[in-house]
């Protein structure tokens, strides 16, 4: 009887050891298709259109969720932006999007001002966002100059102009939409938050962390 509980026992051991093989060869696959399923959400067309740098094509994406009072997506902004556009965005292997997730009223606001600023032009918007982040201390602190300040230095607007675009509802009010299905379809809830390739990475990323990511996508 003790012998042939033993074996059973092994045999329980083996077998375990077994479906837990079975389940680490399953579980690379079950990553695929969620990031997978993740990418093409993130693809899809959002109430605001794409502020993005990079071919189209690239071989590598990075959607970043940022709000722009965001002391962490700042930091992000001026120390490690420089160096992916340098190395990954200007020699073609990266496209990199760049979405808004206003944690509150003063970075919905600056984002509305920076697409008032673009007006659908990328370079421009990236232009706006990186003035935005620089001076994000006056942004807190004096929130309706600073952005008076910023849209005509940026683009020549008028007072008037920065306040009927930070007034426009119906920007507001896509500026929600894509917020929401953010949190909703893509668990964002925190900023910043990247999406490689449709891999979700919540927090700060450094350079070499992402230099290192990147060097891993590109070797496939």
């Amino acid at each position: 009887m003790i012998v042939i509980r033993r074996a059973f026992a092994t045999a329980l051991t083996l077998a375990g050891l077994a479906a837990l093989a079975g389940l680490a060869q399953l579980n690379p696959v079950a990553d695929a298709m969620a990031e997978s399923r993740t990418a093409a959400l993130l693809a899809k067309p959002g109430a605001l259109p794409d502020m993005a740098l990079g071919p189209a094509k690239a071989p590598v994406t990075i959607v970043e969720y940022a709000s722009l009072t965001c002391p962490h997506c700042a930091a992000f902004g001026e120390n490690v932006f420089p160096m992916l556009k340098s190395k990954y965005i200007d020699t073609g292997k990266l496209r990199f999007v760049f979405r808004e997730f206003p944690l509150e009223i003063k970075a919905a606001a600056a984002s509305m001002l920076a697409r008032c600023i673009a007006d659908g032009d990328a370079e421009k918007y990236f232009g706006a966002v990186e003035q935005l982040f620089k001076q994000q201390d006056q942004l807190m602190d004096q929130t309706t100059a600073t952005l008076k300040q910023i849209g005509a230095q940026q683009a020549g607007m008028s007072e008037r102009a920065v306040e009927g675009c930070v007034k426009d509802q119906a920007l507001l009010d896509k500026l929600k939409a894509d917020q929401e299905f953010a949190s909703k379809q893509l668990k964002v809830d925190a900023t910043p938050t990247f999406f490689i390739n449709g891999e979700i990475s919540k927090g700060a990323m450094s350079f070499e962390e992402l230099d290192k990511k990147i060097r891993s996508l590109l070797k496939k």
